[in-house]
């Protein structure tokens, strides 16, 4: 089958890629903050760039960008899109190239003169990355009303000011997503589909171009949790009396790691991590005994049931500690965010897609969250394709390849058309 995308096509997307990097460079990779003015010059860039072609561009009520064929009718449109932010110091592909794959297809939509079945719209989410607020999907929460007053407190770690200040000077509307009011009505949106660079090495391994996905890890995280004993001279105080707050943490985690283990070897999906592990700075000597160690703990799986099973296996981990170190485990805030179900509809319209046009691919689970497990947790169909990424993501590595992101983009715009 001739494929819709040509020469110039591929030269546009690496300009919008290029210029998107250009204004994001940090020394390291990029950094896109979200809610900052360099998220909001890479949406202008975008939607410049969509002006140019004919497109109507727009920002919603919660400040995201929505571009869309002028004079849309007035039904359930299919969205296509991501994220715009960036983890510090990351890669320029990760959210940025779903939503230049959707501009993509609207582009050729427009200028083929396709009648779709429905409308097509693409958005560009802010605030994905919880690195900047601790609370990731900040964007697509605030379209459905799911954001809270204690969320607009959350302060960002750069700027110490809080999400609804940062929120507000972008052009949201504060007082609507305090109130918890939905900003969209969700029979507006007929469906959610969002092509995303792969983050492990399977796709990579297996030779596969594209992926399309089977279900999106939920999330279970404490950002700053801490584990609390007694300071002391490291020669003055023997084993029996320590309260050895580093000891307990690797103590914590050695367990940890055994029971998943033993839950990977029985075909449960789940992964844990500790991202963040630290003292205090300015307390530091090799001849102090730890009297507080900060720490971060994520569980990720497929499954709600399985989340939290484990969870309550770490409470209980951390009171035996507890009892036999006299230590003090303080996890602080949960933040939970559900798996997301992909729809088989259009999973199957994906695959279909794939074969149509001879494009390898493979089917695969996305280890990580995203935006479209929110939207298919409030009832709107949602499905995910995965473009290999050499290195990962989140990473000044990343290195997606264009003619990989250019089979995703042919596969995406064969299932939105007919």
């Amino acid at each position: 089958m001739q494929a819709a995308f040509g020469r110039a096509d591929r030269e546009l997307a690496a300009e919008l890629f290029e210029s998107v990097r250009k204004i994001s460079a940090a020394p390291v990779g990029v950094t896109r903050p979200s809610y900052s003015d360099v998220e909001t010059a890479t949406m202008e860039i975008l939607g410049q760039a969509a002006r140019n072609a004919g497109l109507a561009v727009r920002r919603d009520a919660a400040a995201n960008l929505v571009v869309e064929l002028p004079s849309a009718p007035a039904q359930p449109a299919t969205w296509i899109g991501s994220h715009l932010d960036s983890v510090p110091q990351g890669g320029n592909f990760d959210g940025l190239a779903g939503v230049i794959a959707g501009l993509l297809c609207l582009y050729k939509i427009r200028e083929r003169k396709v009648d779709c079945a429905r409308p097509l719209a693409v958005i560009g989410l802010r605030g994905e990355e919880s690195a900047w607020f601790g609370k990731p999907y900040l964007g697509s929460y605030a379209l459905l009303g799911k954001l809270t007053p204690h969320d607009l407190e959350r302060k960002q770690r750069d700027s110490g000011r809080p999400l609804g200040e940062h929120m507000e000077k972008v052009g949201a509307d504060v007082a609507r997503i305090a109130a918890g009011e939905p900003l969209i009505d969700l029979r507006s949106v007929g469906a959610w589909l969002e092509l995303h660079i792969e983050q492990g090495p399977i796709m990579v391994a297996r030779e596969a171009p594209v992926g399309v996905v089977t279900g999106i890890r939920g999330m279970l995280r404490h950002v700053a949790a801490h584990c609390r004993g007694t300071a002391g001279h490291s020669g003055a105080v023997p084993r029996w009396l320590r309260h050895d707050a580093v000891f307990a943490l690797a103590e914590l985690l050695m367990r940890l790691d055994e029971n998943w283990q033993a839950l990977n070897s029985r075909g449960v999906d789940l992964v844990v991590t500790s991202g963040v592990v630290g003292t205090d700075p300015r307390e530091h000597s090799v001849s102090r005994i730890p009297g507080d160690v900060q720490f971060s703990l994520e569980m990720r799986s497929q499954s709600l049931e399985t989340l939290e099973a484990f969870y309550q296996l770490v409470l209980v981990e951390c009171a035996g500690i507890e009892r036999s170190r006299g230590v003090r485990f303080e996890l602080g805030e949960r933040v939970l965010s559900e798996p997301g179900l992909i729809d088989r509809e259009w999973a199957a319209r994906l695959e279909q897609a794939c074969a149509a046009l001879q494009v390898p691919h493979i089917d695969i689970p996305s280890g990580a969250g995203h935006d479209a497990a929110v939207f298919a947790n409030h009832g709107i169909p949602a499905a995910m394709l995965f473009v290999r990424n050499d290195h990962g993501s989140h990473n000044p590595d990343e290195n997606m390849d264009l003619d990989d992101f250019m089979m995703g983009v042919e596969v995406l715009y064969k299932a939105v058309t007919p």
